[in-house]
């Protein structure tokens, strides 16, 4: 099983990035796919999911600024980030859950927000 993540980098305070996790080793379309993100010193922290029907969820902070959506036929799951303020610096993870199997998470990439 392997989820890798790429998109991330370092961007102005006003800018986007669009997050990309690839997943293999398990039956992609049928997993619930989250995006979290853990900023030092802060505990790791749900963004939005997206269930195996493509019905995302979102916390409250990610409304209006984050999207977050799938394409099964790429394995893919992806968070579109615009607006990104300082505070979102954080790495960001996505992580694959079936119910009631342990989940499996990627290693994250860095996204540093900064002017």
């Amino acid at each position: 099983v392997q989820l890798l993540e790429s998109g991330g980098g370092s961007v102005q305070p006003g800018g986007s990035l669009r997050l990309s996790c690839v997943a293999s080793g398990f039956t992609f379309r049928e997993y619930e796919m989250s995006w979290y993100r853990q900023a030092p010193g802060k505990e790791r922290e749900l963004i939005a999911s997206i269930d195996h029907k493509s019905v995302p969820n979102y916390e409250n902070f990610a409304k209006g600024r984050f999207t977050i959506s799938r394409d099964n036929a790429q394995n893919t799951v992806y968070l579109q980030m615009n607006n990104l303020e300082p505070e979102d610096t954080a790495v960001y993870l996505c992580r694959a859950r079936f119910y009631p199997l342990s989940p499996y998470w990627g290693q994250g990439t860095q996204v540093t927000v900064s002017s």
